[in-house]
């Protein structure tokens, strides 16, 4: 899907490590929730509360998900799912445009 319609948009932006991630939340009319992201090249840890599904816009990216012990690269035009309450890691060796669907 390349566009969204009919949609709502939080105009603060969410900002996490010094700048270095931010997204914009996208709001649907069925109660779901995307957000629309930049992340800058560094190492970072987050943690879920929903499940999440990433889906890699550009750029390309190391991830280490829960219960893993090998790091796994993503890149353009692939997704990854992240489990509920759970934490993974991510090693942005370039610039990293994302969706991050929440799945509730």
């Amino acid at each position: 899907m390349k566009n969204f319609e009919n949609v709502s948009v939080i105009k603060q932006a969410n900002i996490y490590f010094e700048g270095k991630v931010t997204s914009r939340t996208v709001l649907f009319n069925d109660g779901s929730r995307k957000t629309l992201g930049i992340m800058l090249p560094g190492d970072y840890e987050f943690g879920t509360a929903a499940a999440e599904v990433m889906e890699m816009l550009a750029g390309e990216m190391a991830v280490l998900l829960p219960g893993q012990s090998e790091w796994r690269t993503y890149k353009s035009g692939e997704q990854f799912e992240v489990p509920a309450n759970s934490k993974f890691k991510l090693k942005v060796n370039t610039v990293v445009d994302y969706c991050c669907s929440y799945i509730e």
